[in-house]
């Protein structure tokens, strides 16, 4: 026993060991200078030490899980315990992987958000940097403004929310193309022709007749004294 004893003393004087935990005895005891009445709660402390190390071991390693999932091997796997070593591997391997990122992610995030501002300034000719926000600023604004006329549009011709601007405009084209249709034969049927030529003649005579007739009425309205284009008649009767 006092064979073990000294063995575990020799470990604690040990300059690797942690200068806190060797105390020198203070009484005539056998072992006497070797601190044998510490080894006790040495060693309890060292036994909540590598059950503590299990539980690190079991957090870095979800850690490593999260950071590093195509890293599946764990140098633990076919032990029982775990060493410090066992942790420090998968710290160094998730800070590798970290610095990797880092060192690669900046530039390629930099000349990324480049390119796309030179993209938005080419597509909505923007010629420097300083109007790339006011350009955004208009655009959104159209956009709103764009969005709403189509979500009425879409109401007004009855049809599907989810309807494309290609369906609302070929919808919109055939109701001009049967408004156009409608006036053409309301006006046919007004000039009494179905000829494109005779309504050009009707049009023209109409032309011919109307600015002498307007002068006459003129000078009717101001010979007789009156404003109202209605009132010729009878005061043309009170004449006689």
């Amino acid at each position: 026993l006092l064979k073990v004893l000294s063995r575990i003393d020799s470990i604690l004087r040990s300059p690797r060991a942690p200068p806190s935990i060797f105390r020198p005895s203070k009484g005539p005891e056998i072992g006497q200078g070797c601190g044998f009445e510490h080894l006790p709660l040495t060693v309890e402390m060292w036994a909540d030490q590598l059950s503590a190390l299990k539980d690190l071991h079991r957090s870095l390693r979800k850690l490593s899980l999260e950071l590093v999932p195509w890293n599946t091997k764990d140098p633990q796997d076919n032990r029982e315990s775990v060493q410090v070593e066992d942790l420090q591997l998968i710290v160094d391997a998730i800070l590798e992987e970290l610095e990797h990122k880092e060192k690669n992610s900046q530039p390629q995030s930099l000349q990324t958000l480049s390119a796309i501002v030179s993209h938005f300034q080419k597509l909505f000719d923007v010629n420097s940097l300083n109007g790339v926000y006011p350009r955004m600023n208009e655009v959104y604004i159209k956009l709103g403004e764009m969005t709403n006329a189509m979500r009425n549009l879409q109401e007004l011709l009855e049809l599907d929310s989810s309807a494309p601007p290609t369906v609302v405009v070929d919808t919109v084209g055939k109701l001009c193309d049967i408004i156009n249709k409608n006036v053409t034969e309301q006006v046919q049927q007004l000039l009494g022709t179905q000829d494109i030529h005779s309504i050009i003649n009707k049009l023209e005579e109409h032309e011919c007749f109307f600015p002498p007739f307007q002068a006459l009425i003129q000078d009717l309205l101001r010979l007789l004294e009156i404003s109202n284009m209605d009132d010729i008649l009878p005061a043309v009767q009170n004449l006689k």
